[in-house]
């Protein structure tokens, strides 16, 4: 009896084992006969899943011979075929609505579908109050090329995670002039394609936050405004993010930033006229590269190639590094960047290029300019507006010029006199072919008599201004005469002894000592 069950066990393998090669082969050849006629394997699936459901079975028919009776199979999984549309999930392909790749054609209605079909999937809860999250839909341009005759609107407020990506939008002849191609504002007078679709839900939504959109993502597209506007307006939204996007031949601003909150822009490229520097027509760029009209935005490794101003920036809290600016030079009257919130800079400016072109200031509190390498007599200037300059760091940064006696920090009293400073440093600067102004000077001076006077004009950056002295006065010999600071008046630091004797001053002054 012992020995009959072992044979039974193995014929019964056996068996299972043979059964289920011949199913397997039989389904194979079924595949492969029908492959070209199966239009999407259905046959094949669902042969596959009868294999399945009778390898399940058998298993079973083990797994209960064996298992305790308390213990039930569990159910074999079953394939479902996705529910039909011309997408895939979430993902909004901009040819299948009649866009066309090659830009023979105004493409503006499909794109337009396309963007209020992602508004219309569903969402996965809220971002912050009042923004629905839509998921991380995408509006894909497949890498074509698209002719679009008016500016591109998300066709409601209060939504986010989305993103559009992955090709080149150019604006038509009768592009507006006011427009951006991609403009991320509410609409106060949708057009007609906007007004296709406009939920409940969506209204709600739209006044129920403080910002208009949220995590919205424009990565990876070339922008061609054709002289006709801007390429991306982002007005009052939340976390956008604008990454690897080169854009060109606007007129008014490359990328507006106005409100809002933390818009990061970076791995980008921004000029008006296509060039590599050397451009003839340089003399007439104009318009801004990028605007920023709000706080706690970045911007990191980017290129501004040609433009009247490079970046713009009216809110605080800013950062930018890894800028490269070589736009319109400064001789010819162009900024690489305009720091315009008299009062209230805080901003910094690291690990950048400044090629030809330098940095405005107005009245700046709380600026950092550090670690950044200035080139072609291109220098820095403070521009009084209410004479105010407080906390300001220009330090270890790189100068290079041409021998023109050019100083690397200069200022702008044409409104008035800078009077109200403190907490300036301008110093440790590494200067080549241009003059070296700072707020901290050491100087020596070597002389036999009672008076020693060492002018700091040629280096010092404010007029009339020393607030700390410190010197050392040493003589040769056993003399050891009384000595004592006598003047600091228009930058020059006078040292008298009270009698005559051979002697070395040196002295050190700083003009941004705290208050």
């Amino acid at each position: 009896m012992e020995a009959t069950m072992p044979r039974k066990a193995l014929t019964w393998s056996m068996l299972m084992g043979f059964a289920s090669f011949i199913i397997i082969h039989a389904c194979a050849e079924n595949y492969e006969m029908g492959r070209h006629q199966f239009s999407g394997g259905g046959r094949f699936r669902d042969d596959m899943r009868k294999m399945q459901e009778f390898k399940a079975s058998l298993i079973r028919h083990d797994s209960i011979s064996a298992a305790p009776p308390s213990v039930s199979p569990s159910p074999s999984p079953s394939y479902v075929d996705p529910p039909p549309g011309r997408n895939s999930a979430r993902v909004y392909h901009v040819t299948s609505y009649g866009a066309d790749p090659t830009g023979e054609r105004d493409s503006t209605d499909a794109l337009a579908e396309a963007i209020a079909d992602a508004f219309r999937g569903p969402t996965e809860g809220f971002l912050i109050d009042g923004i629905a999250n839509l998921g991380g839909a995408q509006i894909s341009l497949e890498g074509g090329y698209y002719l679009i005759s008016r500016p591109l609107k998300l066709p409601a407020a209060g939504v986010g995670n989305l993103m559009i990506h992955g090709g080149t939008l150019r604006a038509s002849d009768d592009f507006p002039t006011n427009g951006y191609l991609i403009d991320l504002s509410a609409s106060s007078s949708p057009n007609e394609n906007e007004k296709t679709y406009e939920s409940s839900i969506s209204a709600q939504l739209s006044s129920s936050s403080s910002y208009n959109y949220e995590y919205i993502t424009l990565r990876d597209l070339m922008l061609d405004s054709n002289y006709r506007g801007g390429g991306i307006s982002v007005i009052n939204s939340l976390r956008t993010s604008i990454d690897n996007c080169y854009i060109t031949h606007f007129t008014t601003n490359g990328i507006l930033v106005q409100s809002g909150h933390e818009t990061y822009i970076r791995n980008s490229f921004l000029g008006q006229h296509i060039t590599a520097g050397g451009d003839h027509g340089e003399r007439n760029f104009s318009g801004t590269a990028i605007n920023l009209m709000g706080n706690d935005n970045a911007v990191t490794d980017v290129v501004i190639f040609s433009a009247s101003v490079g970046i713009m920036i009216s809110g605080p809290a800013n950062i930018l590094s890894g800028v490269h600016c070589y736009n319109k030079a400064t001789g010819f009257g162009g900024t690489g960047i305009y720091l315009r919130l008299p009062g209230l800079t805080q901003t910094r400016i690291v690990n950048s290029y400044l090629d030809y072109t330098g940095i405005v200031a107005e009245d700046p509190v709380q600026l950092d300019i550090s670690n950044t390498f200035f080139l072609g007599d291109a220098y820095i200037v403070l521009k009084s507006i209410n004479g105010v300059a407080n906390g300001v760091n220009i330090v270890n940064n790189m100068f290079s010029g041409s021998n023109n006696g050019v100083g690397i920090v200069q200022l702008d009293q044409s409104k008035g006199p800078f009077k109200d400073i403190g907490q300036i440093v301008v110093d440790r600067n590494n200067v080549r072919g241009m003059n070296i102004k700072s707020t901290v000077g050491r100087r020596s001076v070597q002389g036999n008599g009672t008076s020693w006077t060492i002018d700091f004009n040629p280096v010092l950056l404010f007029p009339n201004l020393i607030k700390h002295v410190q010197y050392t006065l040493s003589t040769g010999g056993n003399a050891f005469p009384n000595h004592a600071l006598r003047n600091v008046s228009n930058n020059r630091v006078v040292i008298e002894s009270n009698v005559a004797v051979p002697a070395s001053v040196f002295v050190t002054v700083d003009q941004g000592v705290a208050n």
